[in-house]
């Protein structure tokens, strides 16, 4: 896959950009994947920046939910029920906010609404939903739905489930049974049936080489870095940036790695686009050495007759027409792609294994002091390795369908008396799974016990270990995705051999988490999250393949806005996709959604 490019490290380092998560209708676009699929999780800039400045916010993939019901109760005397549904999101607090309603259907206690239910996707947060069906009081028909007092309706039921539970279903279909308001009541109050559906206009995409042959040198005493930028031509006159290369050092012939785009971005092949190449300037001020206007269509031309087109430099105050260049821009690869979601995966039967490290170091005090990172509260308040176990394994548990979790210590002296860096949290000898969040936690508060804090904190071990497991599962299947939490308050000891872990485990079906508790200084760990677009290498000099590492300081999260989990899941759908992509693994019913057309993306 090709990719936008980030300005890191003053705006040479290649970086695989991720573009907006989410639908954004005609107007949207994402990111593009990354080159040879080696893909890192840094932004797109350009339309980052392009956002930012017009004060819009990413959106969030949309579903839409299509609800029918059945075997209702009739609480009309002559004739039958006329029921509504409404929709609910159930926030932390408790509160409900309502997300909408269906239309009356009149006289069926079998109904299949038309009206859709649309519901923003976080793939990071638990999202229950809330499922009200109301019979409608003849005297309300007239009235539109939004304005009817669901107070002076007859209530028929209620449902509840999480979204996750319903997106994991391989056709995306959820029947749950209705229950009175208080869930006390043996009498069957009918069925709900829900469906989800992505909206999005087109899954098509088409990845470009480019190059330049022979452009105007900006620079004194050396040639032009050059990098294109791309935007496309608004409906209001204006330009919408989209997509840019990486920068190529001292080149006036450059080749640039391909570039991914999608059909949110170009709209339609016979939309302009601008191209720009800059010669890149630290400073930021990046001269213009020249641009020209093409469509997808006229690129796609360019490639098939295999000419080049001339870079035009715009006037100046010296000069009030425009000048025609030597520099020449062409098309080295032209191939038009199929891109799908991480939900096509997810409900066709793919799924995310969940694993947790737990660090059992001696500097996380003891145990049985309260100012211990370790303190088992009486009061039931959830210390931070508690808190960050059970955040992410509520989300994750729905995506793993034996809720079987690999869970490990690392750091303590076990019950032989000597130091482990990868043993079993649940005390077996050979089994190292436990079941459900609860057993992760049950198996916690067990080893806090069992096990002397001791130390030094060393990842490699536990990393290899879930990398063998990662790496076992794909001579069964290629269905399954692991994801591991590491837990910790320490300075690594061994930063050389975690990075050689990271780097071979980045061809795996792989992502780790990390998440930083107390007050330690944790400089290592955004090495190892490599968010600076330098990617990991190896003690044998090897790059790692891809970003697999995402860490978060529970400090920092615990001072803004966003939970833990958000900030620790919101880029594993990218790095899962990044996986998928490039081992070119489709979607199982991939040719199914094809045709039918539909599906929001998250762009690699």
């Amino acid at each position: 896959m090709g990719g936008c490019f980030s300005d890191v490290k003053g705006g040479q380092q290649a970086v695989g950009g991720v573009g907006i998560v989410g639908h954004l209708g005609a107007q949207g676009f994402g990111g593009a994947g990354s080159a040879a699929g080696a893909t890192a999780s840094g932004h797109n800039d350009a339309v980052e920046f392009f956002f930012q400045t017009k004060g819009v916010q990413a959106l969030y993939p949309q579903l839409e939910l299509s609800l029918s019901a059945s075997k209702l109760r009739d609480r009309d005397i002559i004739s039958k029920s006329d029921p509504m549904a409404v929709v609910y999101s159930k926030k932390r607090n408790g509160t409900l906010e309502e997300l909408g309603r269906t239309e009356v259907i009149m006289n069926n206690l079998e109904p299949t609404w038309i009206q859709k239910i649309s519901v923003n996707y976080q793939f990071e947060i638990v999202q229950p939903l809330i499922f009200h069906v109301y019979d409608v009081d003849s005297q309300y028909h007239n009235l539109p739905v939004k304005n009817l007092k669901l107070k002076d309706q007859d209530f028929l039921g209620e449902a509840s489930c999480v979204l996750s539970e319903i997106v994991t279903k391989r056709n995306r279909t959820l029947t749950l049974n209705l229950h009175n308001r208080d869930g006390r009541g043996l009498k069957s109050l009918g069925t709900l049936t829900v469906q989800a559906e992505e909206t999005v206009a087109s899954r098509n995409a088409v990845e470009m080489t480019f190059r330049c042959h022979h452009l105007d040198n900006k620079d004194l005493f050396s040639k032009s870095d050059p990098f294109l930028r791309i935007s496309r031509i608004a409906e209001s006159g204006g330009s919408i940036p989209i997509c840019k290369t990486e920068v190529i050092n001292n080149n006036l012939n450059p080749v640039w790695k391909p570039l991914c785009l999608t059909m949110q971005q170009y709209i339609s092949k016979d939309n302009p686009l601008i191209i720009e190449c800059f010669d890149f300037n630290s400073s930021g001020n990046h001269v213009l050495i020249g641009k020209l206007q093409k469509t997808v269509a006229e690129l796609e031309h360019l490639h098939q007759t295999r000419s080049g087109v001339n870079l035009v430099s715009p006037p100046s105050h010296l000069r009030r027409v425009e000048k025609i260049t030597e520099g020449q821009l062409f098309v080295d690869g032209y191939v038009e792609k199929q891109l799908y979601s991480f939900l096509d995966y997810i409900s066709s039967g793919f799924e995310l294994n969940f694993m947790v490290a737990v660090d059992f170091t001696a500097s996380n005090g003891n145990p049985h002091n309260s100012d211990s990172l370790h303190y088992i509260d009486p009061s039931g308040r959830l210390n931070a390795y508690q808190q960050a176990i059970m955040d992410v394994g509520e989300v994750v548990q729905f995506y793993d369908s034996d809720r079987r979790f690999p869970a490990w210590g690392f750091g303590g002296k076990t019950f032989g008396g000597s130091v482990s860096h990868c043993f079993n949290l649940n005390g077996s000898p050979t089994d190292f799974e436990v079941t459900g969040i609860e057993g992760i936690m049950a198996a916690y508060s067990s080893t806090l016990y069992n096990v002397t804090l001791s130390g030094p904190t060393l990842f490699g071990p536990v990393i290899n270990r879930a990398a063998e497991i990662a790496g076992g599962s794909l001579s069964v299947n290629q269905n399954k995705y692991f994801i591991l939490l590491i837990i910790t308050d320490g300075v690594l000891s061994d930063i050389q051999e975690t990075k050689d872990a990271l780097v071979r485990a980045s061809d795996l079906p792989l992502s780790i988490l990390i998440v930083g508790v107390g007050g330690a200084d944790f400089t290592q760990m955004e090495v190892l999250d490599a968010d600076d677009g330098h990617r990991l290498e190896s003690s044998t000099g090897r790059v790692a393949t891809r970003d697999i590492v995402q860490f978060v300081p529970m400090r920092e999260v615990h001072c803004g806005e966003i939970s833990i989990v958000q900030a620790l899941l919101e880029e594993l759908p990218r790095q899962f996709l990044s996986y998928m992509r490039s081992r070119n693994i489709r979607p199982h019913f991939a040719d199914v959604v094809h045709a039918s057309g539909q599906g929001t993306l998250y762009w690699v």
